[in-house]
């Protein structure tokens, strides 16, 4: 979808206003879903949404769609959206997203979707990723009850010049008529978001005495429908102020004509919103703090403080380079590690561009360059079923066996069937102490037949193994297993690592012929798993 900024759709400072940019983001991405789905979809949810670029009158807002996996009867969408300046013919992004669309086909019972046709590596990635996301998304409210526990602590802001949250709140009410909906009745997804960005913005203006521009939405959850001739009603207010940004919470109800005069509404809708703000000299304006004055309003200031939390952990390691220190095992940024670890080498494993310097008989090493980041890839055959060799490579514990640089491992957390922390002991090189890891081990069955296993690894920081004066304490920065199936009875075993200080001298020495420890513990894992598989 492509759309020209128009005076009608910018906001006082002559940029896109959110309220258009979210009604065509939502508009383009049912588009989607509905041609993927062959049936009418609604909007189910929208992830966060990050607006890293204001785009100005007469400038070329183009939006891509594309539905990266299907559940059953709800589908993810991906949405990019970008801006073309006509006169310089540059291009920026100004946001990523991803949205949930439900299949709804009138007068039917819910059906059940046709799987998505994987073409191309780009859409095997977000098909996998996706799968990370939608646990993101389940496991959301339980990591957001968690830090909201740990932010109680903070105690509410007693500034005597502190503003009272009430004096932020702004309710408004709108009349759905047949331009705000479907052709089946129901109420544009986007139409909602327009009216809730509107309503929030009025609310943020109260603290900053300015025109507030949007930079962030958490989490458009939609819980219900609306239709043609529901009234709406909008209760937006300020849960809390971070120097130079403000949350908005927005809640939506909807009532029939019935209803409206019952009072019984029906919650259809919320969503939380950042906003900033700029002096007449373009600096940003520093916001009073907010002070709560009901127990709801002490509950929603704590909320937004954990809302924080949880987004500074995801920014800090979704957008972080990989040559940065291991993260820290967090409750605020457990998912996004997970998905950032298995994301890290499916992208590493799916890089064109490998070398093949060394071959034997069932040992293939590969090499990959890029910029002065060095990877290399060994690539065993092995006589046993695929879902054999990824038990057995999935837990460290039995890496002793075949690896003689591992000289000991144990867990330090089990987190889930799926993930895994452990701390790891190697020997020591040219005389040097022993080193150590903190490794988080990520497993993934395959979605489809022609998937690999995923057993991914990299370093974080825990608690409760602190460096030690005994150990050096070294980094694993991208490492894994993907596990192809060949055969009933046999598979390609292929590791990866992201070559650290720590890992150069063993492939300096195998790629110039003064050692073999590569090639050797190659041989040795396929001797391992086919010695262990044929007692299966």
């Amino acid at each position: 979808m492509c759309r020209t900024v128009l005076p009608a759709d910018s906001g006082p400072r002559g940029e896109l206003a959110a309220g258009p940019l979210l009604r065509w983001m939502d508009a383009a991405a049912c588009l989607a879903a509905e041609k993927h789905a062959g049936v009418s979809c609604v909007t189910a949810s929208m992830d966060d949404i990050q607006f890293e670029e204001a785009a100005r009158v007469g400038q070329i807002i183009a939006i891509r769609t594309k539905v990266n996996r299907e559940f059953q009867t709800l589908m993810e969408v991906g949405i990019k959206v970008t801006v073309q300046d006509v006169l310089t013919n540059a291009e920026k992004i100004v946001s990523v997203a991803y949205a949930t669309y439900e299949a709804k086909p009138v007068g039917a019972e819910k059906i059940e979707l046709k799987p998505i046709e994987l073409q191309s590596e780009e859409d095997h990635l977000e098909y996998l990723l996706a799968l990370e996301r939608s646990i993101i998304r389940t496991g959301y409210l339980e990591v957001f009850q968690k830090v909201m526990q740990e932010s109680n602590s903070e105690d509410p802001c007693e500034d005597k010049d502190a503003v009272s949250a009430e004096h932020t709140h702004v309710q408004s009410t709108e009349l759905v008529l047949p331009p705000h909906a479907n052709h089946h009745g129901n109420t544009f997804g986007g139409q909602i978001m327009a009216w809730m960005q509107t309503v929030a913005s009025i609310s943020a203006s109260r603290l900053c005495r300015s025109h507030p521009i949007l930079k962030a939405v958490n989490r458009f959850r939609f819980w219900g429908p609306s239709f043609v001739g529901d009234r709406l009603v909008f209760n937006a207010i300020v849960n809390n102020t971070f120097h130079s940004s403000v949350e908005v919470g927005v809640r939506v109800e909807a009532y029939s004509c019935g209803e409206w005069i019952q009072e019984q509404p029906r919650h259809i809708c919320s969503a939380f919103l950042t906003f900033s703000a700029l002096d007449d000299r373009g600096e940003p304006l520093t916001f009073p703090r907010v002070r709560p004055t009901t127990q709801v309003g002490v509950r929603r200031y704590y909320g937004a403080i954990a809302r924080r939390r949880i987004l500074l952990s995801s920014k800090c390691i979704l957008s972080a380079k990989e040559d940065k220190p291991s993260d820290a095992w967090e409750t605020s940024n457990q998912a996004y590690l997970n998905y950032k670890n298995v994301a890290a080498l499916t992208l590493l494993a799916g890089k064109p561009g490998w070398d093949i310097t060394k071959t034997l008989d069932d040992v293939k090493i590969w090499t990959h360059e890029e910029g002065d980041v060095l990877s290399f890839k060994v690539e065993m055959q092995v006589k046993v079923p695929s879902h054999v060799a990824f038990s057995l490579l999935s837990d460290f514990r039995l890496r002793q066996r075949w690896d003689r640089h591992y000289l000991a491992c144990e867990v330090l957390q089990d987190v889930s069937e799926r993930e895994k922390i452990y701390h790891v002991v190697s020997g020591p090189t040219a005389g040097r102490q022993p080193k150590d890891f903190v490794i988080l081990v990520s497993q993934r069955e395959p979605c489809q037949p022609q998937m690999p296993y995923t057993v991914a690894v990299r370093s974080v920081t825990h608690r409760a193994m602190p460096p030690r004066p005994e150990y050096s304490r070294s980094e694993i920065l991208c490492a894994g297993f993907q596990i192809h199936s060949t055969s009933s009875s046999s598979c390609t075993v292929c590791y990866f690592n992201q070559v650290t200080s720590g890992v150069m001298p063993y492939l300096t020495a195998n790629l110039t012929g003064s050692s073999k420890s590569i090639e050797d513990t190659a041989l040795d894992c396929i001797k391992f798993l086919e010695l262990e598989g044929s007692k299966c």
